[in-house]
C-alpha cells in the first residue's frame, strides 16, 4: 500500500472511532477533547461538573469548529455509563474523572477512595460488560511518594504518601490485574508531573475553584491581584537557588501525549499494558518559575518564604525518555511558553468560566 493510502484509510479510521472521555470538562480533559477533535476522532464526554464547567467544551467546540457529545453523569452510575458506551459505540477510553487535590484528600480521604477507585471500579465494569478494552488511565508522579533520587524513571520505587496519590496507585494496579486476566485488552497509564499552562488562545485553562491548589494559578491570580502574594514554602533545599524544584509541563505537550498513546495502542496487538511518564525531564525551581513569570508578561508577583510544608522534597523531576522511545513523544513547549499561556488564560478570563 502506498504512504498516500495508508495515511488516507487511516484518516478514515480515525474518524470513526469514538472515544469516551471521562471528565472531559475539566483542565486536562477539555484541552484532551480539543486535540481529539483536531484529530479526527470523535469525541463523547461524561462529566458530573463536581469540579469543571461545561462552558470548556462549548470553548473546545468554537476553537475547533466541530461538535462533540456531552453527558451530565457520573462514572460511578455503572448501568448509566454502559448505557452510553452502547449507544455512541465507543471504542476507546481515555479516564481523566476523579478528585485531584492533594491537601484535600488528607482532610476527605474516604471521599476521595469512593470517587476515585469506586469510579473507577465502575467505568471498568461498564467498559467490559459492553466489550471496550482499550484504555488510557490519566495517572499521577504522586505514586512514587518521596522520591530518593531524580530523574524518576517508570521502573522508580512506587509509595504514595496521600490519599490521592494512593488512590491513584490502586487504579493502577487493578489495570494491570485486569489485563493480566483478559487477553483482550491495552492499556497506558500516563503519569503526569506538573501541568500549567493553558490553549494559546486564552479560551480554556484551568479553572480551580476557590483558593488554587496549585502553583502556576496561584501565581496568576496574584499577578492579577486577586490574592496578595505568594507563599514559597523553604528556601534552604539542597537546590540551586535553595527553592523547591519541579517538573512543569505545558498542557497542550501532555494532552498531545495522550493523542500519542492513543495511536500506539490502537496499532499494537491486544495484551498490552504500558507505563509512561509525562514530563519535560527538566526541573525547574519555584524562584526560576516566578522569575520567568515576572519578565515574560511584565508584572510583579509578591512573595514571601515560608516555613517547609511537610512531605515536600527538594528535587522532583521525570526521565522522560521512555516515553520518546515508545510513544515518538517529547515536551516541546519551555517555561516561557507556560508561564505566557497561563496569563493570558487568566487576563482573558478573571473570574474563570462563571
Amino acid at each position: 500500500m502506498s504512504n498516500i493510502l495508508f495515511f488516507l484509510v487511516n484518516v478514515e479510521r480515525m474518524s470513526k472511532h469514538q472515544v469516551l472521555v471521562t471528565g472531559g470538562a475539566g483542565y486536562i480533559g477539555s484541552h484532551a477533547c480539543l486535540q481529539l477533535l483536531k484529530e479526527g476522532f470523535e469525541v463523547v464526554v461524561i462529566d458530573n461538573l463536581t469540579n469543571s464547567s461545561k462552558i470548556s467544551l462549548q470553548r473546545v467546540e468554537e476553537l475547533v469548529d466541530r461538535r462533540l457529545v456531552f453527558v451530565e453523569e457520573d462514572i460511578r452510575n455503572e448501568k448509566e455509563v454502559e448505557k452510553i458506551i452502547r449507544f455512541h459505540n465507543i471504542g476507546s477510553v481515555i479516564h481523566f474523572a476523579g478528585l485531584k487535590a492533594v491537601g484535600e484528600s488528607v482532610e476527605y480521604p474516604l471521599e476521595y477512595y469512593e470517587n476515585n477507585v469506586g469510579g473507577a471500579l465502575s467505568l471498568f465494569k461498564a467498559m467490559k460488560n459492553c466489550g471496550i478494552k482499550n484504555l488510557i488511565f490519566s495517572s499521577s508522579a504522586t505514586v512514587y511518594g518521596i522520591p530518593e533520587k531524580s530523574p524518576i524513571t517508570e521502573n522508580s520505587s512506587l509509595s504514595a504518601v496521600n490519599p490521592y496519590g494512593s488512590t491513584k496507585l490502586s487504579i493502577e494496579k487493578i489495570i494491570q490485574d485486569i489485563v493480566n486476566s483478559d487477553n483482550q485488552w491495552r492499556s497506558a497509564i500516563l503519569r503526569y508531573f506538573n501541568p500549567v499552562g493553558a490553549h494559546p488562545s486564552g479560551k480554556i485553562g484551568e479553572d480551580p475553584k476557590d483558593i488554587p491548589n496549585n502553583l502556576m494559578p496561584y501565581i496568576t491570580q496574584v499577578a492579577m491581584r486577586k490574592l496578595e502574594k505568594l507563599s514559597v514554602y523553604g528556601d534552604d533545599y539542597d537546590t540551586p537557588d535553595g527553592t523547591g524544584v519541579r517538573d512543569y509541563i505545558h498542557v497542550m505537550d501532555l494532552v498531545d501525549g495522550h493523542i500519542a498513546a492513543l495511536h500506539y495502542l490502537l496499532n499494537q496487538p491486544p495484551k498490552n499494558n504500558v507505563i509512561v511518564n509525562l514530563g519535560t525531564g527538566i526541573g525547574c525551581s519555584v524562584l526560576e518559575l516566578i522569575k520567568t513569570f515576572e519578565k515574560i508578561n511584565n508584572i510583579e508577583v509578591p512573595y514571601e518564604i515560608a516555613e517547609r510544608r511537610a512531605g515536600d522534597v527538594a528535587s522532583c523531576y521525570a526521565d522522560a525518555s521512555y516515553a520518546y522511545e515508545l510513544l515518538n513523544w517529547s515536551a516541546k513547549r519551555d517555561i516561557s511558553q507556560m508561564c505566557k499561556d497561563s496569563f493570558e488564560w487568566q487576563t482573558k478570563n478573571p473570574n474563570g468560566f462563571e
